[in-house]
């Protein structure tokens, strides 16, 4: 059987800008995180199956990220930023909770070794926050920032990653960074191109799981 990706993005303009490589499956699954579970589960069980499972969109970067606007972000993680409890000491993730969300710890949902290990060089080598709510304000940007360790933050990296590890399919997380976070009217944007560096970043992606 040949090898196959599965690509899901969030819109429809991410999943354009990728277009159909061979060898691939690319799903606009819609924005968040429900969403993006329920697509990716029904594609690896209508579709499937698949070798390996890639998360792709924009994101925004926070403050003192040392990332620029069109840079690609290779997850190590993918950080369920809310999955907790706000108490009047702070907020506690789902282990100190005493809890689990899957077959991991905390809130931190591992990605393929080797799958990082391939793409490593494509990209900033660092964790990615999967938010319900994004962050407009420098208040909310700081605070998730210092609560995930992320370098940035989109809505359904973790859940894509999550859904996949339970069906037993090796997955990661790309982005391309579209803008700063922070407050909203001081945020810079460039859409274009983080669209054209993320198709770039995931034809290198799949040349990489190809030649191995």
């Amino acid at each position: 059987m040949s090898r196959r990706i599965l690509i899901v993005t969030a819109v429809q303009a991410e999943a354009d800008a990728i277009g159909r490589p061979n060898g691939t499956f690319v799903v606009a699954g819609g924005i968040g995180r429900t969403n993006a579970a329920a697509a990716t589960t029904a594609a690896i069980l209508s579709d499937g199956p698949f070798n390996w499972v890639i998360s792709a969109g924009i994101a925004g970067a926070f403050p003192e990220s040392n990332l620029s606007i069109g840079d690609i972000v290779i997850a190590n993680r993918c950080v369920y930023a809310e999955e907790g409890l706000e108490t009047p000491d702070g907020f506690q993730n789902m282990a100190q909770m005493g809890f689990k969300l899957g077959n991991f710890t905390g809130n931190d949902v591992p990605v393929d070794p080797w799958m990082l290990e391939r793409l490593s060089a494509i990209g900033t080598v660092a964790p990615i926050a999967t938010v319900a709510t994004c962050s407009g304000t420098n208040e909310q940007a700081n605070l998730i920032k210092e609560r995930t360790g992320c370098v940035c933050e989109a809505m359904e990296g973790a859940a894509v990653v999550h859904a996949a590890n339970r069906v037993g399919a090796p997955a990661i997380e790309v982005r391309a960074i579209s803008n700063t976070t922070g407050n909203r009217n001081t945020q810079e944007w460039d859409i274009p191109l983080a669209l054209q560096n993320l198709d770039a970043a995931i034809e290198k992606s799949i040349n990489a799981l190809w030649n191995e």
